[in-house]
C-alpha cells in the first residue's frame, strides 16, 4: 500500500518521496490514520520499524495550518542521540512546511535552547532531565502543549526517568493527545498508559519479541581474551566493513577503541562519559564513513540511525533479550538487510540461551578459517574492577597532594608579599623622619611621645621616635590618619605640616 493511501498533505508526501520512502511500514500504516483523527495511540513497535515517522507525519499535518509562535508538541526521548535523531526527522519530513522544531538535551549550552523556548518553536524534542532544568525558569512553559509523545518509554523506565516524567506530566494540560510508543510493555509501563491514555488506538501490543526481518544473525564462539583479536581479523579480512560494536561497559568500550587504534583500524567510541561534542562527532563521523567502527554502550542502542548499516556486533552478550533486540535492530532498518554477529565466550553461554529462547530460534554458529582460537595472550583486555578502583584512589591521592603543595606555595608567596610592603613602609617612615627633622631644624624639638594608639610597635615607629624633630602639627596629622600598629602612622606622624614644609626637600611629599 503506497503512502498516498494515508491522505497526507502534498507537502508531506513530497518530503516522504525525497527521503526515498515508497510504502509505509506496518506501524506507520496502523498509527497514522487514528493519530490524524486526534486519537491517543498505544503502540508497541520494535526498533527499526519506522515508528518515528509514524508519529512525526500526523503531527506535521496537524500543525501545518496552525499559527506559529506557540509550542504545541512535546516529544520525550531517553537519550541525547535519540532526541537529536527524532528532531532531525521532524526537519526532514517537515522541510516543505513552516513547522519549526528544537532539540533540548544536556551536554550543550542552554542559551540556544532558551532562545527556542522564547521563540515558541512548534515542536520540542527533549530528554527529561534537561527539560526540567529549563522548566525552573519563567521563560519555559508547557501550558500550550496539545500533543505529547513518549518515545521509547520502556527505555526511559530502565534509565530511571519515570519520576522526572511524572513531574513533567504534572505541568501539562489535562486535555491533549498522547502518542505512546515503546519497544516492550513491562507492567510499570502498562500502568502508566492506563493513567495517561484515553480510549487509545492499540497497535501490535501482543506481538512476539523478535529482531526485524532481513537481519542475518550469527554467533561466533571465542574465548573472552581473544574477542578483540577476532574482531580485528574479521575487519582485516573484509568479513566486516563498517560495524557498530556494542560493549557491556564504558571501560570496555574505551579499551576496545585503544586496541583498534593500535591495529590501525579507524574507530571511535560513544558512551555516557563522552562529552556531547565528542558523541556528536563520533556519530556523524561514523555516518559519513570516516570511521570503520563505532564502539558503543547500550546508551546508543536506541539512538543510532545509520542508513544501510551492514553489521552490528555484540562484542559482549547482552544480559537481557530486549537489549539484544534493540542492539541488532540498528541494522536491517526500513526493510533493508544487515548482519548481526554476537561474540560468545564460554561464561556467556547461559545469557545466549536466554536470548535464543526469547526470540524462538537457535542462532547459527560460525568460525573464521585460519584464526587461532587456541592462542594464548598475556595482555589483559579488561583491568579488574578492584585494580581500577585502586588506581583511581591513587590518582586522587596524588591530586590532593599536589593541590596541598600548590596551596602551601600560594600561602608562602602571599606571606612574602605581605612582608615586603611592610618593610617598605618602615623605610618610608625613616625617610619621612629625616625629612621632618630637616624641615623643622629651626623649631624647638619636642620630646618623643609615649601616647598609646599612635603607631607604637613597628620599626618605622621607632625611627619616628628617634628623630626628635617631629612638630606638634605633624603628630596631630599622623594621629588623625588612623595610626595603625604596623608603622605606617609613624610616617604620617613624621611628615611636617604644610606651613613648615621646606621647598627644596625631596622627601617633603
Amino acid at each position: 500500500m503506497p503512502f498516498s493511501s494515508l491522505q497526507l498533505h502534498p507537502d508531506l508526501a513530497r518530503a516522504v518521496k525525497d527521503l526515498g520512502y515508497t510504502q509505509p511500514t506496518p506501524i506507520q500504516l496502523q498509527s497514522i490514520p487514528p493519530a490524524l483523527e486526534g486519537r491517543d495511540i498505544l503502540a508497541c513497535a520494535a526498533t527499526g520499524s519506522g515508528k518515528t515517522a509514524a508519529f512525526v507525519l500526523p503531527i506535521l499535518q496537524r500543525l501545518r495550518e496552525l499559527p506559529r509562535g506557540t509550542t504545541r508538541v512535546l516529544v520525550l526521548a531517553p537519550t541525547r542521540e535519540l532526541a537529536s535523531q527524532v528532531e532531525e526527522q521532524v526537519r526532514l519530513l517537515g522541510k516543505h512546511t513552516r513547522v519549526s522544531s528544537a532539540a533540548i538535551f544536556g551536554g550543550v549550552g542552554m542559551g540556544p535552547q532558551e532562545a527556542a523556548f522564547r521563540r515558541g518553536v512548534d515542536i520540542i524534542v527533549a530528554t527529561p532531565g534537561r527539560l526540567l532544568d529549563h522548566l525552573k525558569a519563567p521563560y519555559a512553559s508547557l501550558a500550550n502543549i496539545e500533543i505529547l509523545v513518549l518515545d521509547e518509554a520502556d527505555r526511559m523506565l530502565d534509565m530511571g526517568f519515570m519520576p522526572d516524567i511524572k513531574r513533567i506530566l504534572a505541568m501539562l494540560p489535562g486535555k491533549r493527545q498522547t502518542l505512546f510508543f515503546s519497544a516492550t510493555m513491562p507492567a510499570p509501563i502498562m500502568e502508566l498508559t492506563r493513567k495517561l491514555l484515553h480510549d487509545p488506538a492499540t497497535i501490535a501490543v501482543e506481538r512476539k519479541q523478535a529482531p526485524a526481518k532481513g537481519i542475518d544473525q550469527a554467533v561466533w564462539p571465542v574465548a573472552a581474551e581473544l574477542k578483540s583479536a577476532l574482531l580485528v581479523a574479521l575487519l582485516k579480512e573484509g568479513v566486516l566493513k563498517q560495524a557498530l560494536v556494542f560493549t557491556r561497559t564504558k571501560h570496555r568500550a574505551n579499551r576496545l577503541a585503544e586496541v583498534l587504534a593500535k591495529a590501525e583500524v579507524s574507530s571511535t567510541r560513544i558512551h555516557g562519559n563522552r562529552s556531547q561534542a565528542q558523541r556528536t562527532d563520533a556519530l556523524e563521523g561514523f555516518k559519513k564513513g570516516r570511521y570503520e567502527v563505532l564502539v558503543a554502550t547500550d546508551i546508543a542502542a536506541r539512538g543510532i540511525d545509520v542508513e544501510a548499516l551492514d553489521h552490528v556486533v555484540n562484542f559482549d552478550v547482552p544480559a537481557m533479550a530486549e537489549d539484544y533486540i534493540h542492539r541488532v535492530g540498528r541494522t536491517g532498518r526500513a526493510d533493508e538487510t544487515g548482519e548481526a554477529y554476537t561474540f560468545v565466550s564460554p561464561d556467556e553461554e547461559s545469557d545466549l540461551r536466554t536470548i535464543e529462547r526469547a526470540i524462538g530460534a537457535r542462532l547459527p554458529r560460525r568460525t573464521l578459517p585460519g584464526f587461532d582460537y587456541a592462542a594464548r595472550t598475556t595482555q589483559r583486555f579488561e583491568v579488574p574492577i578492584a585494580e581500577r578502583i585502586a588506581e583511581i584512589r591513587k590518582r586522587k591521592a596524588e591530586e590532593r597532594a599536589r593541590a596541598k603543595e600548590k596551596l602551601e606555595r600560594r600561602n608562602l608567596r602571599a606571606a612574602e608579599e605581605a612582608g615586603r610592603p611592610a618593610a617598605g613602609r618602615g623605610n618610608g617612615a625613616r625617610r619621612a623622619a629625616i625629612a621632618g627633622s630637616q624641615g623643622n631644624s629651626g623649631q624647638r624639638a619636642s620630646a618623643p611621645t609615649s601616647r598609646p594608639g599612635a603607631g607604637d610597635g613597628g620599626s618605622s615607629n621607632g625611627a619616628g621616635r628617634s628623630s626628635g624633630g617631629t612638630g606638634e602639627s605633624g603628630r596631630r596629622r599622623g594621629s588623625s590618619g588612623g595610626g595603625g600598629r604596623g608603622g605606617s602612622s609613624a610616617a604620617g606622624r613624621d611628615r611636617p605640616s604644610g606651613a613648615g614644609r621646606p621647598t627644596g626637600n625631596p622627601y617633603a611629599d
